[in-house]
C-alpha cells in the first residue's frame, strides 16, 4: 500500500516530555494521494483548529489564497503543477511557514527549495512524529514571534540580540563580527534551515565566494564557543548539502 511504504514505522519508545502549546487555527495540506493526506492528517492531529486539504496544486494555491492558513505542508508530485511552483506562487503574496514533502532526495532540489521560499522539508518515507515536530516548530516561530524576542535562550545560553551579547551560564562568550552576524541571522529564522547563500547573502551581502566553504569555518568556530560539547552540536544543526538552522529548545 502507497500509506504503508511512504511511513516509517518505529519501535515503541519511551514517552516524552509534553510540547509547548502550540495550535494554529488551520493548516493546508496539498497532497494528491488520499492515503498520505490521512496520515498527514492524523499526524497534524491537535496542532491546528482544522486541517484543509487540496488535491492539486492549482487548488491549493486557490485555498491558500482563500483561506489564509497558518502554515502550508505542500507535496512536490502534484498532477498538475511542480511543487517549486506552487511554493513560489504562493511566496509571491503570502509569508505562512511552507513545509515541503516529498519522497525526492537530491541536496540540489532542497536548495531550490528553501531558496524560493519554503522553510523546512521532510522526505518520504516519513515519521509522523518528525513531521509534527518540524510544523510545531514552524508555528511555533510563526504564532508566537518567538525569532523577533530581544533575549532568546537555549539551556543556560544566552542570546541578546539588542545587546548584542552572548552569554553560556552568566560568562560571556566573546564573538567577532562576522560570528555575531552568523548567530542574529539563524536567531532571526529559528527552526528554519537556511541555504549556504542564504546566510551568506545576509552576512557578507556580496555575490561572489564560495558560501558553503566560507560558513564551514565560521559555523565550527561558533560552535566551539557557544555548543555544550562542539563535537556532537545541539544548537546548529548542519543540513548536508544545504544549510544550517538553529534549534532554540524551550
Amino acid at each position: 500500500m502507497v500509506e504503508s511504504r511512504l511511513l516509517q514505522t518505529q519501535p515503541a519508545a519511551p514517552p516524552s516530555p509534553p510540547e509547548p502549546a502550540v495550535r494554529a487555527r488551520s493548516i493546508l495540506v496539498i497532497e494528491d494521494e488520499p492515503p498520505i493526506r490521512r496520515a498527514i492528517r492524523n499526524a497534524l492531529r491537535g496542532l491546528a483548529e482544522r486541517v484543509v486539504e487540496a488535491g492539486a496544486g492549482g487548488e491549493g494555491i486557490d485555498l491558500a489564497a482563500a483561506e489564509r492558513p497558518d502554515l502550508v505542508v505542500l507535496d512536490l508530485g502534484l498532477p498538475d503543477l511542480a511543487g517549486l511552483e506552487v511554493c513560489l506562487e504562493i511566496r509571491r503574496w503570502a509569508n505562512m511557514p511552507i513545509v515541503v514533502l516529498s519522497a525526492r532526495h537530491a541536496e540540489q532540489e532542497k536548495v531550490l527549495l528553501l531558496n524560493a521560499g519554503a522553510d523546512d522539508y521532510v522526505t518520504k518515507p516519513f515519521s509522523p512524529r518528525e513531521l509534527a515536530a518540524r510544523v510545531r516548530a514552524q508555528l511555533r516561530r510563526g504564532l508566537a514571534g518567538a525569532a523577533t524576542e530581544s533575549v532568546v535562550t537555549a539551556g543556560d545560553l544566552t542570546i541578546d540580540l539588542a545587546r548584542r551579547a552572548v552569554r553560556r551560564a552568566g560568562r560571556a562568550i566573546h564573538l567577532t563580527p562576522l560570528e555575531w552576524d552568523i548567530v542574529r541571522t539563524l536567531v532571526g529564522q529559528a527552526g528554519r534551515t537556511l541555504t549556504h547563500q542564504q546566510i551568506f547573502d545576509a552576512v557578507w551581502r556580496r555575490q561572489f565566494g564560495n558560501p558553503q566553504q566560507y560558513l564551514r569555518v565560521y559555523i565550527t568556530n561558533l560552535r566551539r564557543k557557544i555548543e555544550a560539547d562542539p563535537t556532537r552540536p545541539q544548537l546548529i544543526i548542519t543540513e548536508p548539502g544545504v544549510g544550517y538552522r538553529i534549534e532554540l529548545p524551550q
